[in-house]
């Protein structure tokens, strides 16, 4: 399937710019958009040629990157059989996105996004080969792995802000919830087949200093040239956004934005604190090992469970797609991941455990799909990086920092014990958040009028009443006659 998308990218590429311009979409997407309450084609996202190539690259470098750390995850394990040094990997991912968070963001908005998206990923390409390095020549220290985490946690904090601003300019603005809800699922495809392709490769009957993490450090690298190669051909330049000079208000006005959007900051840090709390990715190598018996393919099993989960969800919601209750219907599903931790901590078995991944991934994944688009569709887009680089903090602090937290916590009570402590912190989480963000509860349709009437009624009910008189007015303007 992406062999045949490869070649039709291709083939589009070699045409003139005049019968490219007629057969994708004009990059100014703001402009020139289709009435929201028309019906959206499933596949919609993939009429452009750039979200193909796109997509393609972003499945390419996740299969790489999750096998990748499954490699890490294994061998620092193997080095020092203690829960609190695999939660120092998370920690060494997260603190450079704390430090580069105000010029990481300021950076996604004032520079071409692809070519920051490149530069970050060339860092990447350094960082691999250094882990080669270290499994080939038989190191036994984590420290040094510790440093070249920081450094792809350095690329990271940078990359993320620009690629997610990026998305916007691939596609149109009526196809963007379906662009959202596609690349989501690639995502969870590609975390599917990471793991496997990790516990697989990590587990070949090689012998020497092949064996092991070097043979998986090898694909990664392959995987991240492919992903280098098709960012390069993508034909849409984002070009400078933001035009004011650089200032201390300019940069952290993405804060501000956040701070006085209720619906966007109880949405980030509804997923900070639930994911925070309840995360267990960064004990499954103890889960497999100890609890499990498993050994390194039980934990490639484990880790695509998550993945599997959200696919299935993911590839239902493409062609049906939420269009009421959004809020309530994303408070439901963080509970839900709750639930399906805490199922997890208690199950002995395999099958069980998997299950019980499997829900929290499907939960997570109507989260991720409802705040990502809440994320876009709520931001004028000459701020979507610094506004996207405050939620890769918020998503950094829950993943790596959750790592660290689930290291830590393992370390004080035991695995099992942290991670079902850790499911009923997320329940509880999910029903203060319904309390503290009742605008965000309220969010019905992802649709820019219905966003601006949930924000209006956290300050204004009578406001908000009237906004959605005037929705409904024009909805019914709009219905076809007879």
């Amino acid at each position: 399937m992406f062999g045949k998308l490869l070649l039709l990218t291709i083939r589009e590429g070699r045409r003139s710019e005049i019968g490219r311009a007629a057969l994708t979409f004009p990059l100014n997407h703001e402009t020139k958009s289709m009435p929201e309450n028309l019906p959206t084609p499933g596949t919609a996202a993939f009429r452009s040629r750039d979200f193909r190539l796109y997509q393609m690259a972003r499945v390419s470098v996740i299969i790489g990157a999750e096998a990748q750390s499954l490699a890490v995850a294994w061998q620092v394990y193997q080095v020092t059989h203690r829960a609190l040094d695999l939660g120092y990997t998370g920690l060494a991912l997260f603190l450079p996105g704390l430090l580069f968070i105000l010029p990481s963001g300021h950076v996604a908005d004032r520079y071409d996004r692809r070519r920051v998206v490149l530069v970050c990923y060339s860092l990447q390409v350094l960082c691999t080969s250094a882990l080669f390095w270290f499994s080939w020549s038989g190191l036994h220290s984590v420290w040094p792995i510790y440093a070249v985490l920081a450094l792809i946690g350095t690329g990271r904090s940078f990359s993320g802000p620009a690629s997610t601003a990026l998305v916007p300019h691939l596609v149109p603005k009526e196809h963007f919830v379906n662009a959202v809800t596609w690349g989501s699922t690639i995502f969870q495809i590609a975390n599917i087949v990471g793991p496997a392709i990790g516990g697989i490769i990590f587990t070949l009957p090689l012998r020497g200093r092949f064996a092991g993490a070097s043979t998986v450090y090898l694909f990664t690298l392959l995987t991240l040239v492919n992903f280098l190669t098709l960012i390069s051909m993508l034909s849409v330049r984002s070009g400078r956004m933001e035009k004011r000079a650089t200032s201390m208000q300019v940069v952290l006005a993405g804060f501000r934005y956040v701070w006085h959007r209720k619906i966007l900051l109880g949405s980030i840090s509804l997923d900070l604190f639930a994911v925070l709390l309840g995360g267990s990715v960064a004990l499954l190598p103890i889960f497999a090992q100890d609890i499990l018996h498993a050994g390194p393919r039980g934990l490639g099993i484990l880790r695509a469970a998550p993945a599997l989960g959200a696919l299935v969800v993911s590839v239902s919601m493409a062609f049906r797609p939420i269009r009421r209750h959004a809020g309530r219907k994303m408070f439901t599903c963080v509970a839900l991941f709750g639930l399906g931790t805490i199922a997890f901590g208690i199950s002995r078995n395999i099958p069980l455990s998997v299950l019980a991944l499997m829900l929290v991934g499907g939960a997570d994944m109507v989260s991720v799909v409802v705040r990502s688009s809440l994320l876009q569709l709520a931001t004028p887009p000459e701020m979507r990086g610094r506004v996207s680089a405050v939620n890769a903090l918020f998503l950094g602090a829950s993943n790596e920092l959750g790592e660290f937290e689930s290291g830590l916590t393992a370390q004080w009570w035991g695995a099992v014990r942290a991670v079902i402590i850790g499911g009923i912190g997320s329940v509880a989480v999910t029903g203060l958040w319904s309390v503290f963000f009742p605008s965000l509860r309220r969010v019905d349709t992802l649709a820019a009028e219905a966003l601006l009437t949930a924000d209006a009624a956290a300050v204004d009910p009578n406001l908000a009443a009237e906004q959605e008189k005037r929705s409904q007015e024009k909805r019914s303007i709009e219905q076809p006659i007879g």
